[in-house]
């Protein structure tokens, strides 16, 4: 009888790798000033301080305004200020949204990998031209009209059919 080792290895597409090699990966990562910067600041912006600081600015702007006789200067500050911050803000938070999204797709797969049963031509689908992305879609979409079709007949929609 073969004894399995201890270190259970994560599995990372197409390459296996221990534990210790995803930590150093992982830690490795984490030390991109960009990478850590863009987590900060969409960690921030999310955080109902941000909104209540940004609302807060607003009004003061607001208020300020007949200091300044509404004048072109007065509202070409908060046009610049929030032109600027909005720019910046998409590239933040569009990396952000890149990691999440890849993460979501790995826990996934990783998901599909070991179900039992489950097509394994559904792992990395992101990867798959428009046509055929179409053509997997109609399957599960006949699927689960046949599905509710048994539903309507007083039928069960459980198991796993055949695509």
């Amino acid at each position: 009888m073969k004894r399995q080792s201890k270190v259970s290895p994560y599995f990372v597409p197409s390459v296996r790798v221990r534990r210790s090699a995803v930590s150093h990966l992982t830690a490795e990562h984490s030390k991109k000033p960009f990478t850590t910067f863009a987590r900060w600041v969409s960690f921030i912006a999310g955080q109902p301080y941000a909104f209540i600081l940004a609302l807060f600015l607003i009004i003061l702007w607001g208020v300020i305004g007949p200091m300044f006789g509404y004048s072109n200067t007065w509202q070409l500050v908060i046009n610049t200020t929030t032109t600027i911050v909005t720019f910046l803000m998409v590239f933040l938070i569009q990396n952000s949204q890149n990691r999440d999204s890849q993460a979501m797709q790995i826990k996934l797969d990783e998901l599909i990998r070991t179900t039992e049963g489950a097509h394994t031509a559904l792992l990395d689908l992101e990867e798959l031209t428009e046509p055929e992305l179409l053509a997997i879609k109609e399957k599960y979409e006949h699927l689960a009209l046949q599905a509710r079709t048994a539903l309507r007949k007083g039928k069960s929609d459980r198991g796993t059919p055949e695509i």
